[in-house]
């Protein structure tokens, strides 16, 4: 059982409905009744990580998913703003990070970017998968295409942390993971084809 983390931000509808097209049992979380029987977890996020950290925060569900994720080894996996949850803290904000994962959010560098639109990096970048071997990538290829859209990116500050890295005026990580913890800066619920593999995948580790 899947379950989707609803504390107020995050696609949350559109990762049900890839889940029910998948035919895999899934529940959308509001309470922490509801995480009885979860073998696996989505943390969703959209916005600034501030805001993100207080309503999972107020949420009074960090706790308990805490508790899953670190002592008994249930895998999550952070989506754009929910991949920098996990890291210790974010340029963007003074809010602490779930700490989950030894990183910390940088904010892009615009003296690198030759775009004319500079910040977001917004719209369809390939990723660089860093081993083939890694389960959350079975299917998908080097120079495949996802969705982003973010202005700070996760810097891992022990590189093997980094499973999957992209090109916006330099490499930064675009999929991390650390033991059973997972992240990805990407929107695979909006990257179509290769975002339903990548969920899939998820679903099988």
């Amino acid at each position: 059982m899947i379950g989707i983390l609803d504390y107020g931000l995050g696609n949350i509808r559109a990762f049900a409905n890839i889940y029910k097209s998948l035919d895999i049992s899934h529940k959308i979380i509001t309470t922490n009744k509801q995480l009885v029987g979860i073998k696996k977890i989505i943390l969703p996020g959209v916005g600034a990580f501030d805001d993100a950290m207080v309503k999972f925060n107020e949420s009074g569900l960090r706790d308990n998913v805490e508790k899953m994720v670190l002592n008994e080894n249930v895998p999550i996996l952070g989506v754009c703003v929910g991949l920098q949850m996990l890291g210790h803290s974010s340029e963007e904000g003074k809010e602490k990070g779930l700490g989950w994962i030894d990183a910390n959010i940088k904010i892009f560098d615009t003296l690198n970017i030759r775009h004319s639109t500079k910040l977001p990096h917004m719209g369809w970048n390939t990723i660089e998968i860093k081993s083939n071997e890694e389960l959350l990538f079975k299917n998908l290829n080097n120079k495949d295409r996802f969705y982003f859209l973010h202005s700070y990116y996760f810097k891992c500050n022990n590189s093997d942390n980094s499973i999957a890295q992209t090109y916006y005026g330099d490499n930064f990580t675009s999929a991390a993971k650390s033991n059973n913890i997972f992240g990805v800066q990407f929107h695979p619920e909006k990257s179509l084809i290769n975002g339903e593999k990548l969920l899939y995948n998820f679903s099988q580790l």
